[in-house]
């Protein structure tokens, strides 16, 4: 069935259902039931959540209309129109989380004796304190800047904190201009505590922008500071590189970094009690309207929030640790490739350890006996072990590859300077092809093994990174079969040479066949139900928008195809619709871990075929990268992911969100009995 049959009222806004995924996130923070320092980690990954979706999705409907583009999107809607929707929705959002921070967050907290002390409750010897800390710490580093014909507006840092401060009378040169802005420079931090001896309670707390404000007169003596507002500007943040001009890649990408920090402005936030004028003078300086003003009742960055839990030693206010399992596999073993020639591997993070992948490729580094490491790389992060391993492994000798990824949103900086470092020491890097992000999770290594050459390979759903691997659910698979491991090195291949993309026996990779194999695997299941053999299809994924795939999946609901969906993020998809979805359900889990992996399970008239996934059900991920789709061959394994991935997902009534026909969720209510996924999967794999 193509597309053409559905109509725009059959799909929903992608940037609406970004939204309505960080009122779920949002509903963490709400939910009394979590632990108090974990409810406000929630409230700032909304923010974080929100920076990103106004430096990347809002910047580009901004585009879209400045530009006067008329096509509508797949859901009927134009860019202004959509921009209208996404700009009261994010309002409301917005003004959610600050109710939600001062009414309930901060009380909550103040009564566990961790508080946040406004201006007016320093006592005596908190203010000397706190002034000597101005002077100290801040006053050293700071840059006041007079407006004046001298002295035009500064150019704001992307998401910096500023403050627009009001004067009267002259300074020594006479000027009168009755206003500055102040810039707090990055290295500040936004939250200071106060020591013991002068604090009242165990963790006393002050904001910068408190010490800022009843200093700022010290940074303009001589006159009067008749008042001084926060305010923080978010920029387009996209980079722009011509793929038709560029030389070198890596060149052009390092000259584009430093003009993410001035992109055009998209949102300014500034504290509530700022007076008209100043948010006037601040809009035109900015080229803002008024419906891209936040104005909140706190700090205008909740994200430097996130370092409190860490300031904080209350275990009773966080979630329990626990200490990530191993399978039995990898236990009973010598080494890693024994293992690996017994039987596949299959890790299950973050409830099993990530250390085996690390080990994996510190073993082939240290190894006589291996000649050929491979490795994509796309988002590892400043400090990472494996990449220290790839540059050892290339000063012993070995012949090193790695497919380093630059366009990887905001770690392009990270990435450029390992790819340096490894080239540094003889490694082979490759930037994959320029136009297609190279997203798939993969590693290869050539091992001798007597008189034959033996390769073994890793494929993840996540990438590799320690630390996102300790709070993102993802699997990974070890394997040594010969027919997956050739795939495997054909990918490399593909990366690093030119030719013709070969034929694979397992891997469905993207932009060649992902697309096309999806959607006959879908159509398979649409023809096994017409032919009464049993059909149904449950995946999960991060996010479903691709009209194609939506429509496929339509056409099999409308066979009669029972479809189950987890889709952590953005479905555009609309469930439940008599004669077009009724068969389809779609749910969200949302809890301690985000939730990563992609899987895809087609029941196959009985013969179950279990697929893991770097790729999404996306346009993006479909044609403009490069990505893996690789079966789970072992039966015992191929239970496993269905017994750990799936079905605790469909059971869920504790973090899951069912969604409704009109793009709403509304969270699964227990009647009895609580089964939250994440807990059951601690219990199951995480070491006792």
């Amino acid at each position: 069935m193509g597309k053409k049959k559905f109509t725009p009222a059959h799909f929903l806004n992608r940037e609406l259902g970004m939204l309505e995924f960080n009122c779920r996130v949002l509903a963490q923070a709400e939910d009394p039931r979590m632990p108090l320092l974990e409810r406000l980690k929630f409230l700032c990954i909304v923010s974080n959540n929100l920076d990103e979706f106004f430096e990347v999705r809002v910047a580009g409907l901004k585009e879209q209309i400045k530009l006067n583009i008329a096509s509508l999107d797949i859901d009927g809607l134009s860019a202004r129109d959509a921009f209208q929707q996404v700009s009261r929705h994010a309002h409301e959002l917005v003004a959610r989380q600050y109710r939600l921070l001062d009414e309930v967050l901060l009380p909550a907290l103040e009564k566990e004796g961790i508080r946040f002390l406004a201006r007016a409750k320093w006592k005596r010897a908190q203010r000397e304190w706190i002034k000597e800390y101005f002077f100290r710490e801040l006053e050293p580093v700071l840059t006041p800047i007079g407006l004046d014909p001298a002295h035009p507006f500064p150019r704001v840092f992307n998401k910096s904190l500023n403050f627009a401060v009001e004067l009267k009378g002259r300074d020594a040169f006479g000027r009168n201009s009755g206003s500055a802005i102040v810039q707090a420079p990055r290295v500040l931090p936004r939250v200071i505590r106060l020591p013991a001896g002068i604090a009242d309670a165990e963790y006393d707390f002050v904001f910068l922008s408190s010490i800022l404000h009843a200093h700022v007169a010290e940074l303009f003596l001589g006159m009067r500071v008749r008042g001084c507002y926060q305010f923080r500007a978010t920029r387009n943040s996209d980079l722009f590189v011509d793929e038709e001009e560029i030389k070198n890649l890596r060149t052009a990408i390092q000259g584009e970094l430093p003009q993410r920090h001035f992109g055009d402005t998209v949102r300014l936030e500034l504290s509530d009690d700022c007076p008209e004028s100043i948010t006037g003078f601040l809009l035109q300086q900015f080229g803002l309207q008024e419906e891209d003003v936040y104005r909140v009742s706190g700090p205008v960055n909740l994200v430097r929030l996130m370092q409190v839990p860490d300031l904080v030693d209350r275990p009773d206010l966080k979630y329990p640790p626990f200490r990530p399992g191993l399978p039995d596999g990898l236990a009973t073993h010598e080494d890693i490739f024994s293992a690996m020639r017994e039987r596949d591997i299959l890790l299950h993070h973050p409830f099993q350890s990530f250390t085996p992948v690390v080990e994996f490729i510190e073993a082939a580094a240290s190894d006589p006996n291996v000649v050929t490491i491979k490795q994509t790389v796309y988002r590892t992060g400043p400090d990472s072990a494996l990449m220290e391993a790839l540059i050892d492994a290339a000063q012993g000798g070995k012949e090193v590859t790695a497919v380093v990824e630059l366009m990887a949103r905001f770690d392009e900086e990270a990435n450029i300077n390992w790819a340096a470092r490894l080239e540094e020491v003889g490694a082979h890097v490759v930037y994959g092809v320029v136009g297609h992000k190279t997203h798939a999770k993969m590693a290869l290594v050539v091992r001798r093994e007597g008189e034959r050459l033996r390769r073994y390979a890793h494929l993840g759903t996540g990438n590799y990174h320690s630390r996102t691997a300790q709070l993102y659910t993802d699997f990974g698979l070890f394997t040594c079969n010969e027919e997956m491991c050739a795939d495997v090195n054909e990918l490399f291949g593909q990366l690093t040479g030119l030719g013709r993309a070969g034929k694979l026996k397992h891997i469905w990779q993207s932009p060649f066949t992902l697309h096309k194999e999806t959607l006959a695997a879908i159509r398979n299941e649409a023809k096994n139900a017409k032919a009464g053999r049993q059909a149904g299809i449950i995946a999960k994924m991060n996010a479903l928008i691709e009209p194609e795939i939506v429509s496929a999946l339509y056409g099999a609901s409308q066979a009669g195809v029972p479809i189950q969906l987890v889709v952590r993020g953005v479905c555009t998809l609309r469930p439940g619709i008599k004669g077009l979805s009724e068969n389809i359900s779609v749910r969200s889990i949302v809890g301690r871990f985000l939730e990563h992996s992609r899987i895809f399970c087609f029941f196959s008239d009985g013969e179950e075929e279990v697929y893991l996934s770097s790729a999404d059900w996306m346009d993006r991920n479909f044609f403009r990268r490069v990505e893996t789709c690789f079966p789970v061959l072992d039966k015992e394994l191929r239970k496993r992911v269905v017994r750990e991935g799936l079905e605790p997902y469909m059971r869920d009534n504790c973090q899951a969100w069912d969604m409704d026909s009109d793009g709403g969720y509304h969270r699964k209510g227990a009647r009895r009995g609580l089964r939250a996924a994440q807990d059951h999967l601690l219990n199951l794999l995480a070491a006792q």
